[in-house]
């Protein structure tokens, strides 16, 4: 009888899976016995199949040979699979973990599985949706499969847990990740302890290093975390190639990204609370690259505008020349320099410096980074039309003292902050501009 005819034979009004029916076809298991089977396995919530060989009332490797012959599929011992050879990352680790299969090898558009259970057809489709690839199916045992699932999943744990530190606690009131507003589904999809607890030790060794960014790049057979430290790049971490799904989908939701959308870049945000008084705000970009997202998150410490310009590390000299540049009634002050040499920080403290009851600043910036009270910060927004020469137009019919624009891209705007410099404003760009009008 083919595989078919036996999974439609009807034997009982209860509605055995595929797996009993065939049992029970073969011989290897009474009708009774495999309807109580069942009926223990609904009420404890458990798989058949795990409450079949429990139970001790077919052995795995007699059901593997049932299935084999039964499903015309061929049989595989996993003692002679090489594991460290088994292709990664074909297959959600938890679709392998909650239906006790292994990927064996990926053949044009077929992924072949193995599999103790090849009536279920649940996995199948899952399988399916997940990767878009029809599903061959190779039988093997079923106590051989769960210890080779139940080993690749430790072993990603583990190395999570060493890249932590069995010292590292993360202290849910010392520092929170902001999740307001996320969504319920995707929050689960990504709660995983390992993920959340590396991801908040990065944000946290990054910010006590005084790094400006963190990287985060997927490769092939790798992934590698970098932080930029004084203007250069420092691997840090080299965590699981098998966690940057679950790394990204994590950074997504907590930035309210698109967790879905993985083929176009995104732009978020999120904010870290250390201690009872300071929160730090992260500015997170998403890329995709040939093997996943690459994210590179910004840090934003609204306090480091507020620490005076000798907290900048200027020579004196250089200190003295800003500070009178930025003194004058009206012109441009130009700030350039390399990612990560300070720009943004140094233009933040000067209109700090500036900003008092009597001056009008307003800055257009992409985006708006730190928040800065009493000053009109306007976030540019291509897509609205407000671009920085809207932006800078606008601002001139809103009686400016001061301007700042975050970035001269083209040269409308160049020819826009030049004029207003030329014209009683002061105008300080990063690459870029800050106008002053005299009094």
């Amino acid at each position: 009888m083919a595989a078919t005819d036996i999974a439609n034979t009807p034997l009982s009004n209860v509605a055995l899976p595929g797996l009993g029916r065939a049992l029970v076809f073969a011989g290897k298991l009474g009708q009774k016995a495999a309807e109580d089977i069942f009926l223990k396995a609904k009420t404890g919530r458990t798989s058949f199949i795990a409450e079949l060989t429990g139970s001790g009332a077919v052995s795995a490797s007699d059901l593997a040979h049932v299935m084999s012959i039964s499903f015309a599929a061929p049989l595989l011992d996993l003692n002679a699979i090489d594991v460290q050879r088994l292709p990664k990352d074909l297959l959600d680790a938890k679709i392998c973990q909650a239906y006790r299969i292994v990927v064996l090898c990926k053949r044009n558009n077929r992924l072949v599985v193995a599999t103790a259970d090849p009536s279920d057809q649940e996995a199948a489709e899952k399988i399916k949706f997940s990767t878009q690839l029809s599903v061959d199916w190779v039988i093997a045992e079923y106590d051989k499969l769960s210890k080779m699932v139940e080993a690749s999943s430790v072993t990603a744990t583990e190395a999570m847990e060493n890249l932590v530190g069995d010292d590292f606690e993360f202290d849910e009131e010392a520092a929170e990740v902001s999740t307001e507003e996320q969504p319920d589904k995707a929050a689960s999809d990504v709660d995983d302890a390992p993920v959340v607890k590396f991801l908040h030790k990065m944000l946290i060794d990054a910010f006590n290093m005084r790094a400006s960014d963190l990287h985060f790049e997927p490769f092939e057979h790798t992934y590698r975390v970098r932080f930029r430290v004084d203007g250069e790049l420092r691997e840090i971490a080299s965590p699981p190639v098998t966690i940057r799904e679950k790394l990204a989908a994590r950074i997504k939701v907590i930035s309210k990204l698109d967790i879905s959308e993985k083929r176009v870049p995104q732009d978020g945000k999120m904010k870290l609370k250390i201690g009872p008084d300071r929160v730090i705000d992260f500015r997170v970009s998403t890329l995709p690259t040939m093997f996943g997202e690459k994210i590179v998150i910004r840090i934003l410490d609204p306090s480091s505008a507020k620490l005076g310009i000798d907290a900048l590390g200027y020579e004196p000299a250089e200190k003295e020349r800003l500070l009178a540049a930025i003194a004058r009634p009206y012109g441009m002050v130009l700030v350039t320099g390399p990612t990560g040499s300070g720009k943004t920080v140094s233009l933040y403290t000067c209109l700090n410096i500036l900003n008092t009851a009597g001056v009008n600043i307003a800055t257009a910036e992409d985006p708006a980074e730190i928040t800065l009270p009493g000053v009109n910060q306007v976030s540019m927004n291509d897509k609205a039309g407000m671009t920085f020469s809207v932006a800078l137009k606008a601002f001139l019919r809103q009686d400016p003292d001061i301007i700042m624009v975050g970035e001269i891209r083209d040269i409308e705007t160049a020819d826009i902050a030049i004029k207003a410099a030329q014209t009683g404003h002061m105008c300080c760009p990063r690459c870029t501009p800050m106008m002053r009008r005299p009094r």
